[in-house]
Order: structure tokens, then C-alpha cells, then sequence
């Protein structure tokens, strides 16, 4: 049986595949009153309740995968997490590839895409505006304030970014972690033998996209 893993899949779950998010959302959906306890309180904004809401319809599993991936040792064909890895630390980020490496059967698949840091700095340059540069690279910068705002952070953990990548630095990370045959990959083609329905030109034209081998 092939097993194909969509980390951090948020509203793009991948038919056919295991679809996981570490969104507390997730974990809220398996109890209706919770769900609806957080809406009455807004404890949780509308957005966390209308994604709790989803994750229950389209069987979106919980898992901090930079923690622990809830799958065996080797047995895992393959492996997509698309615009998950930027809201990693860098700590977090390498134990998400161990945890990857772990997993992932010898010759499984790695499938990475995040935000390009190059087309970022790109767009500054032709616009000269630096707060719009920084806003746009979604980093957690504000502090929460209020009782309200400090409990939603507690629940959610933020949702914004802590790194940008461009193509040299997601390749050396990836190497670095253990894996082999790290290539930049297209929206058009993939070394995961089953893709399924599984959608390779997602978030395209803002993105960088590796693969790499389990040796």
C-alpha cells in the first residue's frame, strides 16, 4: 500500500493522501461544543472556527510534524508540505527533516515548496518600499496585546512566518539533513511515482519547490 503524506496541507488537503496540520484547529474539531464554546467566547477568531469546521469535513489530521511525524519508521512513500517550513524556526525546521528522514522509506520522496526569498527582494527593488517589503514576508513581528489577543496566541501559537528561503539556502538545509539527489523542481513533473491528485504547481510564481531522495 502506498502512504503519501501532505504536511501542513491548512484548506489544500490532497485526495487520496494523509492530509495533516498542527493548526489547534484541528484538534478542535473533533469536539463540536468546543468548537462552538471558542466561537461563543472568541477565544478564537472566525477564521480558526470556519478552518476547525473544514478540517472536520475533510478528515484533516493533527500533527506537529517538527516534533514527531505519526508514522513508522520507513514506511512512507512520499512526502508534500507546501508553505509550511517558512513558519518554522530554524530549530524546528531541521527537526521536521529528521523527522522526515525517519519516516520516509529508502527512495521516498521529499517534496518541499516555500515562499522565494529572491522574488521578494525582486519586488522591493522595483518598488522601493521597504514597509510593504516587510509586511508582505508575513513575519511574526507584532506582540499580542490584551487579555483576548494574548489567549488567541496561546491557543494558535501564531500563524505567520519565522524564515525565508531562496533556492541555495532550501537545497543546503535539506542536504544538510541527510537527504539525497536535492534538485529544484517545476510545477510540471515529480519524482513521487503516484502523485495522485496531488496539485504540483501550487502557490506558483511565488515559490521554490525541491525534491530529494531518502538514500
Amino acid at each position: 500500500m502506498v502512504v503519501r503524506l501532505n504536511i501542513g496541507c491548512g484548506q489544500s488537503p490532497t485526495e487520496g493522501w494523509n492530509n495533516y496540520d498542527n493548526s489547534p484547529a484541528v484538534w478542535l474539531a473533533r469536539s463540536r461544543l468546543l468548537t462552538a464554546l471558542c466561537s461563543r467566547t472568541r477565544l478564537l477568531d472566525e477564521h480558526s472556527i470556519a478552518f476547525a469546521v473544514f478540517c472536520r469535513d475533510h478528515d484533516i489530521r493533527y500533527a506537529n510534524a517538527a516534533a514527531r511525524i505519526p508514522h513508522g519508521t520507513g514506511t512512507v512513500d512520499a512526502i508534500y508540505s507546501s508553505h509550511m517550513m517558512e513558519h518554522l524556526d530554524r530549530s524546528e525546521a531541521r527537526s521536521f527533516l529528521a523527522e522526515c528522514l525517519r519516516v520516509l522509506r529508502p527512495g521516498g520522496v521529499l517534496r518541499l515548496a516555500v515562499p522565494d526569498l529572491r522574488n521578494n527582494v525582486q519586488l522591493y527593488l522595483e518598488d522601493n518600499d521597504a514597509d510593504a517589503f516587510v509586511e508582505y514576508l508575513l513575519f511574526d513581528l507584532d506582540k499580542p496585546r490584551g487579555l483576548r489577543q494574548q489567549l488567541n496566541r496561546l491557543i494558535t501559537g501564531g500563524r505567520n512566518h519565522h524564515w525565508i528561503y531562496d533556492r541555495q539556502s532550501l537545497t543546503k538545509l535539506v542536504e544538510k539533513a541527510g537527504f539525497a539527489d536535492v534538485q529544484v523542481a517545476d510545477g510540471t513533473s515529480t519524482r513521487i511515482s503516484d502523485p495522485g491528485a496531488l496539485v504540483l504547481d501550487e502557490r506558483d510564481g511565488d515559490t521554490i519547490c525541491v525534491e530529494a531522495l531518502r538514500p
